[in-house]
């Protein structure tokens, strides 16, 4: 090293002494970093680029995306204003605050949102036929068949509650679609309270569409709710309504089980689920002409404030419209793909082509039919002892679910680890545990306070005289739906090594027993976080030393406050650092002397980006981790987690490439985080082409198959 690069290293490391890496102004807060996510979601409904039903869906996903942040994020950090007034994060921005900045934040996105549903998808969606009728378009032959369905489909299954002392105000609950209405006259008894409070049932189509013959050519739809409101005077024979006005309540969802004192984690779950529905009020929609003394009743009724009042022009739940993007117009919507097979995957026995070589797959590029092939393969084979595997999201129907059935019912051992607090999966994961108990699996429910997120599938199979392991890991789970619209990779091995270090991830999960040293996994949350920041470490210690250093990092979500000061000190010493975080991101990038190499990109597009990467030069060797864990404290130090290496230097390469570096090529669908904590789509430059990660995959993936 040369006496200038001694100097330089030398200040480098006497700055980084120096500086408070811990100053809050330093991070971002995380539920703002999450809000802009759904932002940059909402911001794709208006990309004309993208096919109009598309842009619907991506606008329809920014609604339920809001309605889970209110439910879980904005519910917590009311929870935590009401026994601490201070703040949650190591950006130090206080509770109230944070709330006021959401508030302000989600009143401008609500506006918009709208503005965009109205002003623009609709009548766009009506240039091409496809018709959401107010009450005052319809025609008479329209009108007659709304009320023949209103009275035949609708009126039997609803309840109308008059306020009075001996009906007092319902408990309503989560997201439910009610009406408010306001009568004048008297009823049979006498009672004229002069409100009533009319509950659609869940049970209901939010959307009808019309019949064809009553209408021109097109598709056309009513909504649920300008038919009670057509109708509303059906529900009070003898008094008028004056008034009708739909509004929405949405309540903490969060389950909280207190699992040092639970028995029966099962059982305890079972019952917490059944209060979901009716947890504290955080948010109130109603119709935009809601008159304001009723907007204040119904916050009174809710012990809510001003500021949690949302006044929508539409629907109050516009998700509920997302059967309307699977309307088969080919030429509004994203253009047909399959995901691709690997010849050698196509026929034959997968045991046999794991003792040669090991498998990886990118998935929705790559068929996740493979995964699900050897998980047959593994069921029927009467070589085959012991199946072992994580469930994460089972998903409704799952093919995944019926091997492990069939595996059981056919003798082999199968042991289930199901993680039954898989938010707003959970009943689905109860059933599915108790199908396999019934089939004679062993079921367990991982480890008391921490989160089974690994994923994984251990196969034991009878080779003559010896036994022999086969192994899935996986960034994502187990869901059929999610692996054809989420990105995620899949290797699959009979590494000796590798799947030893699984075999004691199991034995953990189900059994007792210190941690086992793994050779290959790092595992959280024994391992996971010291050894990426070792590694990280090493790439600033040989940046020091004047050797090539660079540092790729693909996850969800980066919060945990201890990498995110590795990260700045690695870039302090110079090492080069990509990041693409599809979601939270509280490490701020660009700023000066702090930040100045790292580079971050949100990909927001067709697929959700969901595949966690690790990258690191390490001298030139390459280090490649694939992983179920983001950066987050939460999935470091609250679940268990795997990160796995790519050592086949093929697969390796292939993961670089396909699931790096066409990444940070991206020019179309990538947003640059500014160290303001803004995001921005740089402008295309003259002359430049430009460049979508997603369907470049699709395209040159495509073609080697």
């Amino acid at each position: 090293m040369t006496t200038s690069k001694k100097h330089q290293t030398t200040n480098i490391q006497t700055a980084s002494n120096e500086i408070n890496l811990e100053q809050p102004h330093y991070y971002t807060n995380r539920e703002l970093s999450h809000l802009r996510f759904h932002l940059r979601v909402l911001e794709q409904a208006k990309d004309e680029t993208v096919p109009l039903l598309e842009r619907l869906k991506f606008l329809l996903i920014f609604d339920s995306n809001l309605d889970e942040f209110f439910e879980i994020r904005v519910a917590g950090l009311k929870k935590h204003l009401a026994y601490n007034q201070g703040n949650l994060g190591p950006d130090a921005l206080p509770t109230r605050e944070v709330l006021k900045r959401i508030s302000d934040i989600c009143h401008n996105a609500v506006t918009e949102q709208y503005t965009i549903l109205n002003k623009t998808l609709f009548p766009s969606l009506r240039k091409k036929n496809i018709f959401f009728l107010r009450r005052s378009e319809w025609s008479e032959s329209q009108a007659t068949w709304t009320r023949h369905y209103f009275r035949e489909q609708v009126f039997p299954v609803m309840s109308p509650i008059g306020l009075d002392p001996a009906h007092p105000f319902p408990r309503l609950a989560n997201k439910s679609l009610n009406f408010i209405v306001t009568l004048k006259g008297k009823d049979a008894f006498g009672r004229q309270s002069g409100l009533a409070i009319v509950p659609a049932p869940r049970s209901l189509p939010r959307l009808i569409q019309f019949p064809d013959e009553i209408c021109g050519e097109g598709t056309y739809f009513a909504f649920l709710s300008a038919m009670i409101h057509a109708h509303a005077n059906d529900f009070f024979p003898g008094m008028e309504v004056q008034g009708c006005y739909q509004f929405r309540l949405t309540r903490n969802s969060d389950l909280h089980l207190d699992e040092d004192v639970v028995e029966d984690l099962a059982m305890a779950l079972k019952g917490e689920l059944l209060s979901r529905h009716f947890g504290d009020e955080v948010r109130l929609e109603v119709a935009d002409n809601c008159p304001e003394n009723l907007a204040e009743f119904l916050l009174k009724q809710f012990n809510l404030e001003p500021h949690e009042l949302y006044r929508v022009p539409g629907m109050v739940n516009l998700s509920r419209m997302m059967s309307v993007t699977e309307i088969e117009l080919p030429t509004l919507r994203y253009p047909p793909f399959s995901p691709g097979i690997p010849k050698n995957l196509k026929t034959g026995s997968l045991f046999d082509l794991l003792e040669k070589q090991d498998i990886l797959l990118y998935h929705p590029f790559d068929s996740f039919q493979p995964v699900i092939d050897l998980l047959r393969q593994a069921a029927r084979d009467p070589n085959v002892l012991a199946i072992k595997q994580t469930l994460y999201r089972i998903g409704s129907d799952s093919e995944v679910m019926n091997l492990l059935l069939e595996a059981a019912l056919n003798g082999k051992e199968v042991t289930a680890v199901v993680e039954l607090r898989a938010r707003f999966d959970e009943q689905r994961n109860l059933d599915g545990a108790t199908a396999l108990q019934k089939a004679g699996a062993l079921v367990a429910y991982g480890i008391v306070g921490y989160k089974t997120h690994c994923k994984m599938i251990l196969i034991v199979r009878r080779e003559g005289t010896q036994l022999k392991r086969y192994l899935h890991l996986g960034t994502g789970n187990y869901h059929p739906g999610n692996a054809r619209v989420y990105t995620d990779f899949s290797l699959m091995t009979s590494n000796n090594e590798m799947t030893n270090d699984a075999h004691h991830v199991f034995q953990q999960l189900t059994g007792m027993g210190r941690a086992a040293k793994l050779i290959h996994l790092m595992h959280a949350p024994f391992t996971l976080h010291t050894k990426l920041i070792s590694l990280i470490e090493q790439e600033a210690h040989n940046a020091q030393q004047g050797k090539a250093s660079h540092i790729i990092i693909k996850v969800n979500g980066i919060t945990e406050p201890k990498v995110i000061q590795s990260l700045y000190k690695a870039s302090r010493a110079g090492v080069k650092i990509d990041l693409i975080v599809r979601g939270i991101c509280c490490l701020k990038p660009k700023i000066p002397g702090i930040s100045d190499h790292i580079n971050i990109i949100s990909i927001v597009g067709r697929f959700l980006e969901h595949s966690r990467v690790y990258y690191f030069l390490h001298g030139g060797k390459e280090l490649v981790y694939l992983s179920s864990a983001d950066l987050m404290s939460r999935n470091l130090f609250n679940r268990v987690e795997t990160a796995f290496p790519v050592m086949d230097k093929k697969l390796k390469k292939r993961v670089i490439q396909i699931g790096l570096k066409t990444y940070l090529k991206d020019n179309h669908d990538a947003w640059q985080l500014q160290n303001n904590e803004e995001y921005i789509k740089p402008k295309l430059e003259q002359g430049k082409e430009p460049i979508c990660a997603q369907q470049t995959l699709l395209t040159e993936m495509a073609k080697i198959r």
